[in-house]
C-alpha cells in the first residue's frame, strides 16, 4: 500500500481524487470556456457585420424614397398648375358660350 500523501480530511475529498487533479480538471474546464468565447469572439468578427449592411440598406431605401417624393411632389405641381390653366380656360370658354346664347 502507498502512503498517503493527500494532507486533506478524508470528507473533503470523497472521490478519492487528488486536489491537484481536481485543480486541474477545473483548470481545464475554465480553459476549454476561454477557448469557447475566443473562438465566438473570432467568429464574430470574421463575419460582416449585419447591422452596418442594415444601415447601408436602410439609407439606400431612404435616398431613393426622397427621390421619388421630390419627383412625386414636382409632377403634383405641373397638374396643379396645369388643372389651374384649365380651370381658367373652362372659365372662359363658359363665359363666352353663355355671352353667345345671351344669359346674364
Amino acid at each position: 500500500m502507498t502512503p498517503r500523501t493527500d494532507t486533506s480530511p478524508p470528507d473533503t475529498n470523497p472521490t478519492g481524487t487528488s486536489p491537484t487533479d481536481v485543480a486541474l480538471a477545473r483548470l481545464d474546464a475554465a480553459l476549454a470556456r476561454v477557448e469557447a468565447a475566443v473562438n465566438r469572439r473570432l467568429e464574430a468578427e470574421a463575419e460582416p457585420d449585419d447591422r452596418d449592411a442594415e444601415l447601408a440598406i436602410l439609407d439606400a431605401d431612404r435616398a431613393r424614397l426622397a427621390a421619388a417624393l421630390d419627383a412625386a411632389s414636382a409632377r403634383l405641381a405641373e397638374v396643379e398648375a396645369t388643372n389651374g390653366a384649365v380651370g381658367q380656360r373652362l372659365d372662359r370658354a363658359i363665359e363666352a358660350v353663355e355671352g353667345v346664347l345671351g344669359r346674364p
